[in-house]
């Protein structure tokens, strides 16, 4: 079985161009105006970033999980993949979002608390954010066997961060993509801390050892270089398409920022660690390999930055002006079709909310009205369910 090949390195923090016979020829075709493109993506995704973590801070939002210092990991991948591969997350690729599609105000719903899910899976190729940790893999394993069956070469990418290397979901998903050779690419974001752990507690080896145990081709990359990370991830691309089964890749990178807006790193990080990863940022490497190139002119410059103020300030404005959701509407869509427990607790709510109305001073009859009404339908959905409480 194949072991992990060195770790892999296209463009070095110096903004250097190394050359590497295995991987140059899958990023051949990123010419002068794609890697700028590839850089202005980066900008944006960032700003999106520093935009949200302020409207958190702002009491805007209620969370926020930042990616800073991940932008090349996620740009890069999501660029290699076609409109009708499947793309599986967690909490943190929001950037992976943009690329796909995903309209800014839908990115920031769920963390605004006025849905349950920000966007129609099926109009991007990209399910909801997964937030318990690594069941994502056994969705995109799961879809990839579809793939399989529908006769498709269509792929499915499952994202995911190191300290979900050590869920059951993870290895079980390895094993199943393995025995049925999935077309699946397991992308994991090695950022080295899973909250407050970090990545050497829980591995001795490198993340991307573990997968040839499973039957799983590997390699271990720079993720905070994109033309590395393109070059794996169309590797992977092309293994599944052609029928040979999965892909892990480690991405190894760094989160700059905390966990989430509700986290402090520096209670647990040393802060020569973080500087020594702002030396190895993704977007600066880019920055000076354009420049070398006579590429990052001033017009070039304020275009981007005009394309990233322009984006972050759709995405503020799409927070604030989001209409507050419908009390009752939080019942809305739990289950497929109706049932006597969630009618019960409607019409429970119901009668709570109509409390409120009550002591702020409502008319005391309509009140009772209403209150008498919910009343009724609570007993006929207990009649209904039995006659007793479920």
């Amino acid at each position: 079985m194949e072991t992990v090949s060195d770790f892999v390195q296209l463009l070095t923090p110096e903004g250097v161009r190394t050359p590497s016979p295995d991987f140059d020829q899958w990023v051949s075709d990123v010419d002068a105006p794609q890697l700028a493109s590839l850089y202005e993506d980066m900008v944006v995704v960032r700003r999106i970033d520093t935009e949200a973590t302020a409207l958190q801070r702002q009491g805007e939002l209620g969370l926020w999980p930042p990616l800073l210092g991940q932008e090349a990991a996620q740009i890069g991948s999501a660029r290699t993949l076609r409109g009708d591969d499947f793309v599986f997350t967690s909490y943190r690729e929001n950037a992976v979002a943009y690329c796909r599609g995903v309209d800014l105000t839908d990115i920031i719903r769920v963390w605004r608390g006025n849905a349950q899910s920000g966007w129609n899976p099926y109009d991007i190729g990209m399910a909801v954010p997964a937030i318990i940790i690594g069941a994502q893999t056994l969705h995109a394993t799961g879809y990839a066997m579809g793939c399989q069956q529908d006769g498709v070469d269509s792929v499915s990418v499952a994202y995911f961060g190191d300290g979900a290397t050590s869920e059951g979901d993870v290895n079980e998903a390895l094993v199943f993509a393995a025995a049925f050779k999935a077309p699946v690419v397991f992308f994991c974001q090695n950022n080295h801390w899973a909250i407050s752990e970090p990545v050497g507690l829980q591995a001795i080896r490198p993340l991307a050892d573990r997968a040839p145990g499973f039957g799983v081709p590997s390699m271990r990359i720079d993720g905070n270089d994109i033309l590395a990370v393109m070059a794996a991830t169309r590797i992977a691309l092309e293994r599944a398409r052609s029928g040979n089964g999965p892909t892990f890749i480690e991405a190894v990178t760094y989160r700059m920022g905390p966990h989430t807006t509700a986290d402090d790193p520096t209670r647990y990080r040393d802060a020569a660690e973080l500087e020594e990863w702002k030396a190895k940022d993704p977007i600066l490497r880019v920055e000076r390999l354009l420049d070398s190139l006579g590429l990052f002119t001033a017009e070039f410059q304020a275009g981007v930055k005009a394309k990233a103020d322009a984006v972050a300030a759709e995405l503020r404005h799409g927070c604030i002006t989001l209409p507050d959701p419908e009390p009752l509407s939080v019942f809305d869509s739990v289950y497929t079709t109706p049932n006597a427990t969630l009618d019960r607790q409607k019409a429970e709510y119901t009668a709570y909310l109509a409390s409120f109305e009550a002591r702020d001073g409502q008319n005391s009859d309509d009140v009772t009205d209403a209150a008498s009404v919910t009343a009724a339908s609570v007993n006929a959905v207990s009649v209904t369910a039995g006659g007793g409480r479920l």
